[in-house]
């Protein structure tokens, strides 16, 4: 996709979309951080309900950290692969308390740096609790820029690269949400829905490039 054509794409996602936010809910920067490592592989919707039960009582890395991993796993298993998360939550929770303070980083080296912390969910951190310009590539983005044509890559550090390259670095956490919120509501990944969409004149994926 050309400079004129991503810039025209861009302003109809944004007039689209305009206002369009993180799903998962937050108060805190930990919080968001457990959020996001909680969401892989799992609904925004049922994190949030997941996460309105837990921060009541452990929504600091203090309160956390005096949980076991099987009984965090517990409070967290209708997310999926509780195991794991649990155990990741707790080792971030355990190196933030020890080397940042009780405070989550704010640099993708030291965010990746955590257990169960990608670029993804770094990425995510960044752009809504830092305000840092960021593009986090999830299912929707990876699937929604190669389709129409933002960007084309068999992996996410390629896509992310791209769109880096393509979207103007103010518009990065913007777009990000943008193309999200298409995944979900329009582009969605059995059958989109073309007939609706508001940027099919300019999609690769209908227009066969």
């Amino acid at each position: 996709m050309n400079k004129k054509r991503t810039k025209t794409v861009l302003d109809i996602l944004n007039e689209t979309y305009s206002g369009a936010k993180c799903g998962l809910d937050f108060t805190s920067h930990y919080e968001l951080l457990v959020s996001t490592i909680l969401s892989a592989q799992c609904t925004d919707v049922r994190v949030n309900i997941i996460a309105k039960q837990l921060y009541k009582e452990y929504n600091t890395p203090e309160s956390m950290i005096t949980l076991s991993a099987m009984q965090l796993g517990e409070k967290i298993k209708s997310c999926g692969f509780y195991n794991n998360k649990s155990k990741n939550i707790l080792g971030a929770t355990k190196i933030i308390l020890e080397k940042h303070n009780g405070k989550v980083p704010n640099t993708m080296e030291e965010l990746i740096k955590l257990p169960g912390v990608g670029r993804k969910t770094a990425n995510v951190v960044l752009s809504n609790a830092f305000g840092i310009p960021a593009i986090a590539v999830d299912t929707h983005v990876f699937r929604v820029s190669n389709r129409i044509g933002l960007a084309s890559g068999k992996n996410v550090e390629i896509v992310e690269q791209q769109l880096m390259k393509n979207i103007p670095k103010k518009m990065w956490s913007d777009a990000h949400h943008f193309i999200i919120w298409h995944g979900r509501k329009i582009c969605k990944a059995r059958k989109p829905n073309c007939e609706i969409c508001p940027i099919a004149p300019y999609c690769e994926y209908l227009n066969g490039k």
